[in-house]
């Protein structure tokens, strides 16, 4: 069975969780899923320091907490720095890794050693076989249960392309291959101090990273990504979620 993770690029506030959450329910509910809540309580990498970047740490677990306690959803949440992991695994069953962030060694020993299932994301600046290594990392600080993520690579500037053979060369180290469809569609830094993007691509990457065997699927979703406080341009309309899961399906 195919593994759906779905959520806001941040946590903006507890109405905009429920929304979302309420609607992953419902489609767990309808076909038989079981989508992984997503959202960020810390947006460490954001293009400007005025860029929103969400309640940080403390107020953001609880938050995540109370919708997994209310919802019965998984959770899945990433962390920037190495004393994020232990209290992020008090809620997250899944702890990401950052694409820009994954050959920290510290980082990723820290995920592991939490026993939480570590999903990495290949860095837009590396190959589908480069990641062998952080894979590796995890492994030999005692955790078998790691994922990778695609996600696109830097393709001149102000933009990313995706080598769809990246999902291949990454089922060799894992049996978990995750398509990130929204953050793929990105154009980093194309939109005055903020990231750009295509969402209406979202549905096409999603289908085209199937074809090439990927068992995962990420997508950031929103109620109303244009008035999002991150990742609004690449994040796909929560009513439209539906529609691309049945395709997936």
């Amino acid at each position: 069975m195919s593994t759906f993770i779905a959520g806001p690029c941040v946590i903006e506030n507890m109405v905009c969780l429920e929304q979302v959450a309420e609607e992953l329910v419902r489609l767990n509910g309808k076909y038989g899923i079981d989508i992984i809540f997503k959202a960020s309580f810390d947006k460490a990498n954001r293009t400007s320091i005025h860029s929103f970047r969400g309640p940080g740490l403390e107020k953001g677990v609880q938050m995540l907490g109370d919708i997994k306690q209310k919802y019965g959803l998984k959770m899945l949440t990433d962390i920037h720095e190495s004393y994020q992991a232990a209290p992020a695994a008090e809620v997250a069953d899944v702890l990401q890794i950052p694409a820009f962030l994954c050959r920290q060694t510290d980082l990723l020993v820290a995920a592991a050693s939490t026993g939480k299932i570590v999903n990495i994301k290949k860095a837009q600046f590396l190959s589908g076989l480069d990641m062998e290594y952080p894979v590796q990392k995890v492994r030999e600080s005692g955790n078998q249960n790691v994922w990778l993520t695609e996600r696109g690579n830097i393709y001149g500037y102000n933009n990313l392309a995706v080598d769809f053979r990246n999902i291949a060369d990454m089922k060799r180290f894992t049996d978990t291959v995750i398509m990130d469809c929204t953050h793929s569609v990105q154009r980093p830094g194309a939109a005055g101090g903020k990231t750009g993007g295509n969402r209406e691509f979202v549905p096409a990457m999603a289908l085209a990273a199937k074809a090439f065997g990927a068992n995962g699927y990420f997508f950031e979703v929103h109620p109303d990504p244009d008035h999002a406080l991150s990742d609004g341009p690449n994040m796909l309309c929560l009513d439209k979620l539906e529609e691309v899961i049945v395709s997936l399906l």
